[in-house]
């Protein structure tokens, strides 16, 4: 990719990692334009220098803003990201990260995109791995048809690439965190835990709470992002930590940043993968990136960005 500044277009630039993205790619010098129809997002989220357009990525519309804009590069955030949502409406899943993502694809080739990053998934697609950290190299065994759509999103972006010459980078993240993640529904434990101890509520883990996951803070996942871009090659790539984090571990970490004594209360039966953490030796061999934030420094400000957004 040259380095010649150029224009941006940002789907779900207004979420959680899209809008942290934005901030990263003004500060870099490009002009953005931003799509999202703030279903999950917000529009306070989204940079004031960025032009933003309310719209679902499945618009028939989404043509006018291709040729009023003419981006150079794609962002693409845009999904449907529950989980437990996908597996009890695949069709509505498929709809919005198969047949929209096709659609954007097919809007890209149309006009020139230069190149698209892709936010893929790593847990989702690698499932209950039998090697941890679990590098790239493992085959990919989708449990979920959200893991599935992100997977065939995958392959049809090699499919454009090498038919269409269409440029890409794929990133698969791990659990990512940090300020603006939205906690209502599945969106992400510490988040739910940050809105819930903020209330004077009790935190609600699943199972035991022995389950592990593999949490990234949003700032080294944005770093990883922009190396990813800027590189010529194209490749698929995990940003994570490799370091397996329990939820009762989670708990403490939040916990230590409220007066008094928070609680947590076990309810129910944990369903869903026991292990989940990635190995980032790939991009850390290429790309020279590993995470720089310890979860005690994530989370705490993680934390702080919740009681300020509570003022």
């Amino acid at each position: 990719m040259s380095t010649k500044k150029g224009k941006v277009l940002v789907t779900g630039g207004a979420g959680f990692i899209g809008s942290h993205q934005v901030d990263a790619l003004i500060d870099a010098g490009f002009k953005v334009v931003v799509v999202d129809d703030l279903s999950a997002g917000h529009e306070y989220n989204v940079n004031s220098d960025a032009t933003f357009y309310q719209m679902d990525i499945r618009d028939t519309k989404l043509v006018d803003v291709f040729d009023k804009e003419r981006p150079d590069y794609v962002f693409h955030f845009a999904a449907q990201i529950n989980l437990r949502r996908s597996v009890e409406d695949p069709v509505f899943d498929a709809d919005v990260n198969v047949i929209g993502s096709l659609q954007l694809l097919d809007l890209c080739v149309e006009y020139g995109v230069k190149k698209v990053m892709f936010a893929s998934t790593g847990g989702a697609l690698y499932g209950e791995a039998e090697v941890v950290p679990t590098p790239e190299t493992y085959p990919c065994r989708p449990g979920s048809p959200y893991g599935i759509a992100k997977y065939t999103i995958e392959q049809y972006l090699q499919f454009y690439s090498s038919y269409y010459e269409l440029q890409y980078g794929i990133v698969r993240y791990s659990n990512v965190y940090g300020p603006r993640q939205n906690p209502k529904g599945e969106a992400g434990v510490i988040s739910i835990f940050a809105e819930r101890l903020l209330n004077h509520q009790e935190a609600v883990i699943h199972g035991d709470g022995h389950q592990t996951r593999d949490y990234v803070f949003v700032e080294d996942v944005i770093a990883a992002n922009m190396l990813v871009f800027a590189q010529a090659e194209q490749g698929i790539y995990n940003v994570c930590t490799a370091r397996q984090t329990t939820v009762n571990e989670v708990f403490d970490y939040m916990a230590a940043n409220f007066e008094g004594s928070p609680r947590a209360i076990h309810k129910e039966a944990f369903y869903g993968q026991s292990v989940s953490c990635l190995s980032y030796q790939k991009i850390k061999n290429e790309l020279n990136w590993e995470p720089e934030w310890s979860m005690e420094k994530g989370i705490e400000k993680t934390v702080e960005w919740f009681k300020n957004k509570k003022q």
